[in-house]
């Protein structure tokens, strides 16, 4: 069976775990750290604590299906080892990035057989689980199910999207977090002085190390490769220390962890809009900022400020609206990254705006009650009358013309006459609605010919 790989440590099938030596000596730091225990293990303590479920399973306690769910660099394909090393188990990994039904098959036909004639249990590990289709998700119900394998499945997906119901119920869904600074701090020490990584060769400044760890953003994978190529960058020249200097010559740029389908993308928005509803402009451009960095379409961007000035600014800020649209039509014209401007002023805009949502509230108050059944006949005087037979059916007979009036308002009903009287738009004393609460106040008593 063809072996896989999750893109930088090889995952080997195999019947017993292999030495540490094992590992080539010119294999990528973060390979050579890779932890050998739970005792090595950084971060996750909430997972690993005694009696938790993560470590009965690395301590044979437990036998129930796992699925590690996180950012990458958290330690997901390592855990998935260390639940194999238990034992006898035989571990066997697949990647759902080039594995299909059929090599799900032959494993389950091999795990059977080790099952019935070895007494050993099979460990699966499927990394970028989210990647199966339905049909091959649905392939790994039965050997779960019944306990044939041992499944340890990995993604960075919200397994509540990316992962069929009747799976996911079979699986114990484990959390990982990005690990904290601390825990970025103590690998970089111990991949430092470790005889498996740079075993003293170098030293590693405090100013080195803060950038190290601000760059890493909680990715341990991500840490050990800016070292590593930090403290090339280092001996080549016949250096021992590596500064500041050195993180910056090796490593221009940090990595916005940040995809357009899943949960990043989704929380990164929904930050930025949050932000810009909570008036801080700040926060919003910081998330805005992380956006384009990262790549997102900023025709999408514009699109979410668009539906932001009508949604959380109204007429509070008429204006709010334009400056969204004006910016939305800048993206399009000139594209980026001039258009980022646009898209910061608007964002401004926006954040620093009186905020109103009576326009969202109005409307969705009004199509409730119309799906509710509130509909009632359109009053005569308001219906088409420019027909022939439309004035003998009483159509516009009645209608009283508001132009005739020195004021343009006068007595009239517009709505059925179940909704009259009934309150849809509602504006706030914030910014210009204050000025719209008055005006409406009064407009609402000579519509209806309301005493003041």
């Amino acid at each position: 069976m063809a072996v896989e790989e999750d893109g930088l440590f090889a995952l080997p099938a195999r019947d017993s775990p292999p030495p540490a030596e094992a590992v080539r000596a010119d294999a990528p730091l973060a390979v050579r750290m890779r932890p050998r225990t739970l005792a090595e293990v950084v971060g996750h303590a909430q997972l690993l604590r005694v009696g938790a479920p993560l470590r009965r399973l690395a301590e044979g306690g437990d036998t129930a299906s796992v699925l590690l769910f996180g950012p990458p660099g958290t330690g997901k394909t390592t855990l998935a080892r260390l639940l194999a090393d238990v034992g006898s188990r035989h571990f066997v990994a697949l990647s759902a990035l080039s594995s299909g039904v059929k090599e799900l098959r032959d494993v389950m036909n091999d795990a059977r057989h080790r099952r019935d004639r070895q007494n050993r249990q099979t460990v699966l590990f499927i990394d970028e689980v989210h990647r199966f289709s339905k049909t091959q998700q649905d392939a790994l119900l039965g050997a779960v199910e019944d306990g044939l394998v041992l499944l340890v499945a990995a993604t960075t997906e919200n397994p509540s999207f990316s992962v069929v119901a009747p799976l996911l119920s079979r699986l114990l869904v484990l959390q990982l977090q990005s690990l904290t600074e601390d825990d970025v701090r103590e690998l970089l020490r111990r991949a430092v002085k470790d005889e498996r990584g740079l075993d003293g060769a170098v030293t590693l400044s405090p100013e080195a190390e803060d950038a190290l760890v601000r760059l890493a953003a909680g990715d341990a994978r991500s840490a050990l490769t800016a070292l590593e190529a930090s403290a090339g960058g280092v001996t080549d020249t016949g250096g021992t220390v590596i500064d500041l200097s050195s993180v910056e010559r090796a490593v221009a740029e940090t990595t916005v962890r940040y995809d357009r389908q899943g949960d990043q993308h989704h929380d990164t928005v929904s930050a930025f809009i949050k932000s810009i509803r909570g008036s801080d402009p700040d926060a919003a451009l910081h998330y805005l900022a992380r956006m384009l960095v990262a790549g997102e379409d900023p025709r999408f961007i514009a699109r979410r400020l668009v539906v932001h000035a009508s949604e959380d600014v109204g007429l509070a800020d008429p204006t709010a609206l334009q400056a969204a649209v004006a910016a939305a039509q800048t993206v399009q014209l000139i594209g980026m990254p001039e258009a980022r401007l646009a898209l910061a002023q608007a964002t401004v805009h926006l954040a620093m705006a009186p905020k109103s949502n009576t326009v969202i509230v109005g409307i969705d108050e009004a199509m409730a009650d119309v799906r509710a059944g509130a509909v009632g006949e359109i009053p005569a005087h308001l219906r088409y009358s420019r027909y022939a037979g439309a004035r003998e059916r009483g159509h516009g007979v009645g209608y009283r013309y508001p132009h005739r009036t020195p004021e343009g308002v006068l007595e009239q009903q517009y709505p059925p006459d179940d909704l009259v009287g009934k309150d849809y738009y509602r504006p706030t004393q914030r910014g210009g609605e204050r000025v719209l609460h008055e005006r409406l106040s009064n407009l609402r008593r000579a519509v209806r010919g309301e005493e003041r």
